[in-house]
């Protein structure tokens, strides 16, 4: 097993703690996206005040006068107190059963393959029909609860059953554990999870009442930068946002992070204001932060000034407190933060407010992050600015804990694509005398970056005429040993070799420009010529 360069522990400090919490809750939530988004589209449409009321789809017509055969249906009290039919629909039972269960069956997987998020999904079920909110806290931690607790079951009698019984322990005791886990979780955990949901979207009532929301851009603009937003984003606002929409149609929540605002503005400022790389790459940033969504593109400029995140704090909050005064919100999480997406998932009473929140944000921040910029221009022209950008994003992708495709296009616009990666000398190349057969490019989420990298090294092999060789992306937790040659972000190669220990390895430092892999592409071409 081999390295392409020098790696380092990606242990160690509080941030990195935060950031791997954030990493599980984000692989719980993130790949299940596009199921938020088609029930963000199903409230937007169907229900009383969407787009296309109907009450068969949304859940509030009556039954027994529309008669509509086929579609369940469930008794329902009207203002006056009498009973009636009423169509169940599509947005309860998505935002009741299907959500959760998606989140606990992925966190359970996480954890212990498939077997784990069998019995976390059954887990989950407790805690589902026990609570009357949405159980998505309780789906995340039950989920990888009943996934762990499997595994150590499984550990104790591992090698030790007689042949012939191995499917019979197997299958009843994960039934037995996720039958005792779904009544515990019914009568014991789900009001406990309960308290603590309507505690949580307690205070979040409480601070928009007093006017305080705002004040959470504090906190979350630093912690974008630092990149600790997917454990505030979708590990607290995602969950409790979809439960106030669940109640009023509408969550201010999802706007808080995904707000394109902030980072529209700081780019602005630097295409105007700002001094050499970073004035010339700017305008192209400003297209994939604001239409593509990718926030991360803008956070080496905030770092190459740190005063700007005055800035971005500035913005955020300007943008919470107009969507405050206003009461917009919008129906479903904007993932990822595109302008496009956030229209998308507008409610259809809040494009006013979310298109001001956006507009004046951009605007603060731009004015703030221009007078910073401005400023210190003349200091900055004399001594020379032509570095700060690239040791930005070295140091944005060291705070992230992996490389960022967008980040490389950076790199692209004025950074030679080998200077980032000259930060560790190269202790050898690939030197491992095994077939290559499959590559797999490994992240966090599995996604993103990753998938971006996958598909440069894909191209290059076809255009080499190799044939025989697949290429995917993966996330870390999801890696088996069962591959040849694994590509990593350096500083997340230490954990994909725990998970293939027998695998070659290579680290980057560029997932869009690496030389590294046109050292893969010359291995491919010299075994496939010796056949």
């Amino acid at each position: 097993m081999t390295t392409t360069s020098e790696t380092k522990a990606s242990g160690g400090g509080a941030r990195v703690r935060v950031q791997r919490f954030g990493t599980f809750l984000s692989g719980m939530v993130m790949p299940n996206i596009p199921a938020f988004i088609a029930w963000g589209l199903i409230t937007s449409l169907f229900i009383a005040t969407g787009w296309l009321p109907n009450g068969i789809l949304g859940g509030f017509g009556n039954a027994d006068i529309i008669g509509w055969q086929g579609a369940a249906t469930s008794l329902a009290q009207a203002d006056d107190g009498t009973t009636f039919t009423q169509y169940v629909g599509l947005v309860s039972p998505m935002i009741t059963y299907l959500l959760p269960l998606l989140i606990a069956n992925t966190g359970g997987r996480m954890v212990y393959g498939a077997r784990g998020g069998v019995v976390g999904t059954i887990a989950t079920m407790g805690v589902i029909v026990g609570a009357s909110v949405p159980m998505f806290i309780g789906a995340m931690i039950m989920g990888p609860l009943g996934a762990w607790l499997i595994k150590k079951i499984d550990s104790i009698w591992a090698g030790k059953i007689k042949a012939g019984f191995e499917m019979l322990v197997d299958n009843f005791s994960a039934g037995i554990l996720g039958f005792i886990l779904a009544v515990a979780g019914f009568f014991g955990i789900a009001p406990v999870i309960e308290v603590l949901s309507k505690a949580l979207e307690g205070a979040v009532n409480w601070l928009v009442t007093l006017g305080l929301l705002p004040l959470a851009s504090i906190l979350v603009e630093p912690g974008k930068v630092l990149f600790l937003n997917n454990a505030i984003n979708h590990g607290v606002f995602t969950p409790l946002g979809v439960q106030q929409v669940a109640e009023q149609g509408k969550s201010i929540l999802f706007l808080i992070e995904a707000n394109p605002g902030p980072g529209l503005g700081i780019l602005l400022a630097f295409s105007i204001f700002g001094i050499g790389l970073a004035r010339a790459s700017a305008p192209g940033a400003i297209i994939i932060q604001f239409f593509g969504g990718i926030h991360e593109i803008y956070f080496p400029y905030v770092l190459s000034k740190p005063l700007t995140i005055l800035a971005a704090i500035a913005g955020g909050a300007t943008g919470v407190a107009v969507n405050v005064l206003f009461n917009s919100g919008l129906r479903a999480p904007a993932s990822p933060g595109s302008i496009i997406a956030v229209l998308i998932q507008t409610a259809p009473d809040s494009y006013v407010g979310v298109l001001l929140s956006v507009l004046l944000s951009a605007t603060v921040s731009f004015l703030v992050a221009s007078i910073i910029l401005r400023a210190s221009r003349k200091r900055d022209l004399a001594r020379g600015e032509t570095g700060d950008l690239s040791t930005a994003i070295a140091q944005t992708t060291a705070n992230k804990g992996k490389e960022s495709s967008v980040l490389g296009t950076l790199s692209a616009e004025g950074v030679p694509a080998g200077d980032a990666e000259a930060v560790a000398e190269q202790t050898s190349l690939l030197t491992d005398t095994r077939r290559i057969t499959n590559i797999v490019f490994a992240c966090d989420a599995g996604m993103g970056s990753s998938a971006m990298g996958a598909s440069v090294l894909r191209n290059k092999i076809k255009k080499a005429g190799i044939e025989g060789v697949t290429v995917v992306n993966k996330a870390i937790a999801n890696l088996e040993d069962d591959v040849d040659l694994v590509i990593t972000q350096r500083e997340l190669t230490p954990r994909a070799q725990e998970k293939t220990p027998s695998a070659e390895h290579v680290s980057v430092d560029n997932f869009m420009n690496s030389p590294r892999y046109e050292e893969v592409v010359e291995k491919l071409k010299e075994q496939s010529a010796a056949n």
